[in-house]
């Protein structure tokens, strides 16, 4: 695909060439006949894809005559399209130098090859040029002030770089092949990424029908990668499979397969284009057959790059469709309460542009988005940015991640770790394996986002150890809000949830038949050397006698009154009494040894009764429920420790019936 700023170009200069009748009546700028000829020559052997002979044409053209003004700027933009900008430059300088005049596009293209040569104070002179021109249609003049905004931030970003020292993935990851886009899990411990290889290694390497796109993936293994590996069969297939992301947890994988290859055994058929496809991984570690995801995520257009949030609850993605703001937009998808894929939206004027925005990242905080674009103040090319969520859902202006992270050149396929504090990306540059490597960097503060840990486990049946299929809902104990909503792996048990740093969650884990569990987490007020949580979750099932410790029960000291934090909890154990209506409940207070033995008592049958009357008071019948204190009589672990001594400070509730 043609670099946005470039097709512009050639449209630009077609029609002014038109308009000044050069090719609709054959009226030129040259009296010389023999310059004509080559001239008109070499437009049918660039139309005929022929640039080495459309370029010896033009300058068989130009020796005939010199001073032949469309000459000069179509070598101009031949040489341009082979990213030749120092001679593109010379050529388009020449004409401007006859005829001032005869190309107004001719300044805005010599600004577009200046930008990308890092001459910044001759492009931002040819863009001003161009701007005081009266007439210029707005997307000319739109695309023109985007130029010199860009040339006046590139000359600023050059003067004050940003920390960059990227590190290449090494021989394990990397091959003679292009590998990029990568895909990483919340633990850092799964790696997926694009490899374009050959299909025949016998064919012609040129021929881009012998090439195909698959997936490959590592796994790190005492701090460094193991050895990539194609993931096979069913995710890859004979045809193309690319532009991937996976869930943070490693459990599910969404990518991009496109109708173009259906002609290939096991070749997706999808709704038009290139379509989204998901996979789920199987108990025995295997990926699922993948499924089109569907209306309204997939349409007849063009669908890629998706990224999902660390809750699982919205996808985000590229696409080309109709009611979008340019030439490709970046656009977002939520589940409903059925959990269905149904609410789309477009990011909108906050991150789109009339140009290209693609590549978006979602980080495990689930509020900053990085993306490329072409359309943002930049260095010249595709750019990468960020962009932060407001408090309305909003995002704000995006910020450019700066040089020399970008350049003249295109940067895309940025991902960035649950820590935030490292990135990957794929680059081609001096030092590599072959074509594009995957390499990783260190981010700089500012550009990094919330810090994010997590927990990981596996959930089981308390009875006979198997791993269950649980539901999981992270809840901020302060707002009440739900962070997020997940599932353990079905067979396994086995989960993992992201937890955004500065604040003190409720966990809650529950399945039809058992009794729920609850933890809870405080990372108020840190934000740095997180260590990742490890918790197995036993469930039990339903039946008499077996008791729940309500961990996110909260009293002020030697105090019954019910802090507000406790009414998540509260409402979670009123769900589970409203879903099994035969089960009746004891509620009981406990206290550590500290103080006196008879007020312990008092105080811990008081606590039991503030949760019985809230249970009442909340349409739980009478019958079902009944309470009692047992101070320190019942220990659940050593009193000698502050820690035991908070544990058996507990409320719990008992199966009765």
């Amino acid at each position: 695909m043609k670099n946005y700023f470039i097709t512009l170009i050639f449209v630009a200069v077609s029609l002014l060439l038109a308009a000044n009748g050069a090719f609709a009546q054959k009226i030129y700028s040259t009296n010389s006949s023999k310059a004509i000829k080559y001239f008109e020559k070499a437009q049918l052997s660039f139309d005929a894809r022929k640039d080495d002979e459309a370029i010896d044409l033009l300058q068989k053209a130009i020796k005939a005559d010199d001073k032949f003004v469309e000459a000069h700027m179509f070598l101009a933009e031949v040489f341009a399209e082979h990213k030749k900008y120092n001679e593109a430059i010379e050529e388009g300088k020449k004409a401007i130098s006859i005829n001032p005049d005869f190309f107004k596009s001719a300044y805005y293209s010599l600004g577009f090859w200046c930008l990308k040569t890092q001459m910044y104070d001759e492009a931002e002179k040819y863009f001003k040029h161009f701007l005081h021109y009266k007439g210029i249609k707005d997307e000319s003049k739109s695309n023109a002030t985007l130029g010199l905004r860009s040339a006046q931030f590139a000359r600023n970003a050059i003067a004050q770089p940003v920390p960059f020292n990227p590190v290449n993935l090494g021989e394990m990851v990397n091959s003679p092949d292009p590998d990029y886009l990568p895909a990483l899990t919340a633990d850092e411990q799964t790696l997926i990424f694009t490899r374009l290889i050959m299909r025949n290694p016998k064919d012609d390497p040129k021929n881009m029908r012998n090439r195909s796109e698959d997936f490959y993936h590592s796994t790190k293994l005492n701090g460094k990668w193991t050895k990539a590996v194609n993931i096979g069969p069913p995710v890859n297939t004979p045809g193309n499979e690319g532009a991937q992301c996976i869930s943070s947890d490693g459990q599910t994988f969404i990518f991009t397969a496109c109708s173009e290859y259906n002609e290939y055994p096991g070749g997706r058929k999808g709704f038009g284009s290139c379509d989204l496809f998901i996979a789920k991984k199987q108990a025995n570690g295997q990926w699922g057959v993948p499924e089109n995801m569907g209306k309204p995520i997939n349409t007849q257009y063009w669908e890629s790059q998706p990224s999902l949030s660390s809750d699982g609850q919205t996808l985000y993605f590229a696409s080309n469709r109709p009611g979008g703001k340019g030439s490709s937009d970046i656009w977002k998808c939520t589940k409903n309460a059925q959990g269905k894929w149904d609410n789309l939206e477009n990011l909108g004027d906050s991150i789109n542009t009339i140009a290209f925005e693609e590549s978006p990242f979602i980080h495990p905080d689930n509020k900053t988005l990085y993306f490329a674009s072409e359309g943002w103040p930049g260095m010249g090319g595709k750019d990468l940015y960020l962009a932060r969520m407001k408090n309305n859902g909003t995002f704000a202006t995006p910020v450019n991640l700066g040089y020399p992270i970008n350049t003249p050149e295109n940067e895309r396929d940025l991902v960035v770790t649950a820590s935030g504090k490292t990135a990957y990306f794929s680059s081609e540059r001096d030092g590599g394996y072959g074509d594009l490597d995957l390499y990783s960097f260190d981010l700089y503060e500012a550009a990094q986002p919330q810090a994010v840990t997590y927990v990981k486990g596996m959930v089981f049946n308390k009875e006979n150890n198997k791993g269950l299929e649980a539901d999981f809902e992270l809840i901020d104990l302060e707002s009440g809000k739900t962070i997020m909503k997940a599932n353990s792996m079905s067979g396994t048990g086995e989960y993992l949830v992201c937890i955004p740093t500065d604040r003190n969650y409720l966990m809650n884990v529950s399945r039809n038949g058992f009794l729920f569990a609850s933890e809870n987490f405080s990372l108020k007020g840190l934000s740095d050397n997180l260590n990742a949580f490890e918790l197995n979750v036993a469930l039990t099932p339903i039946k008499a006698g077996e008791k729940v410790v309500l961990k996110n029960i909260f009293f002020e000291t030697a105090s019954y009154q019910l802090k507000d934090e406790s009414k998540i909890e509260l409402q979670k154990l009123i769900n589970f009494l409203n879903l099994n209506k035969g089960v009746s409940v004891e509620i009981s207070g406990h206290t550590d040894n500290v103080g006196d033995n008879k007020q312990n008592q008092i105080l811990s049958e008081n606590r039991a009764k503030a949760v019985y009357d809230y249970l009442i008071n909340n349409k739980i019948t009478q019958q079902r429920l009944s309470y009692k204190g047992y101070g320190n009589t019942m220990p659940i672990d050593d009193n000698n420790t502050e820690s035991g001594r908070a544990n058996n400070r507990r409320t719990e509730f008992m199966i009765v019936k």
